[in-house]
């Protein structure tokens, strides 16, 4: 069986946006999710009560803006892969895969999905067998690195047994640009 999980984070809303990008919000929305998994940063409950209504399984960490009542990392196990989800304010230099990768490996979990970084990247960091999952930011805002591309940004995942297809969806003028990403763990 497939499960089909929608990736997020980094909102910071009302601090740096209203909400949502509207072509963000109906691209996000226009599928149906198994999961959903957010990478913090949403700093209002609003954005937490938008998460819940899409999917029945929602999970969040809190980001180094939130002051929400959220935990500082989870794992899910989905279809037998184990998935951690950590904000990565923790990791210096910010976003460092190699860091990263020590981190999930800490929290015994083959997939790491992160933020902190606010520009959306997908890798494999081949020595200790993880692979780095950040979605960007959902609102596209700055985040205090010069790497960020200030685009909005998700990611999907489809996961069946040791199969992680990876899907990164960048908004730039009105469309959405896609990597995409197969890994064999």
């Amino acid at each position: 069986m497939v499960k089909k999980v929608l990736a997020l984070g980094d909102f910071h809303i009302p601090e740096r946006a209203y909400w949502i990008p509207e072509e963000l919000e109906k691209e996000v929305t226009r599928e149906s999710y198994d999961i959903v998994l957010c990478t913090g940063d949403l700093t209002t409950g609003e954005v937490l009560s938008w998460l819940q209504r899409l999917a029945s399984e929602v999970y969040v960490v809190r980001g180094n803006m939130d002051y929400l009542k959220l935990p500082l990392q989870l794992v899910v196990n989905v279809e037998g892969l184990r998935v951690g989800l950590y904000h990565g304010a923790g990791v210096h230099p910010r976003g460092d895969p190699v860091k990263l990768a020590v981190r999930a490996k800490q929290i015994n979990v083959e997939v790491l999905v992160t933020g902190h970084t606010h520009y959306p990247y997908t890798t494999f960091v081949k020595e200790y067998g993880v692979v780095i999952v950040n979605p960007g930011s959902a609102t596209g805002v700055w985040g205090g690195d010069e790497r960020a591309t200030l685009t909005p940004s998700f990611a999907i995942m489809c996961i069946r047994g040791r199969e992680l297809l990876i899907e990164l969806k960048e908004l730039r003028n009105s469309h959405f640009e896609v990597e995409k990403y197969k890994f064999q763990l």
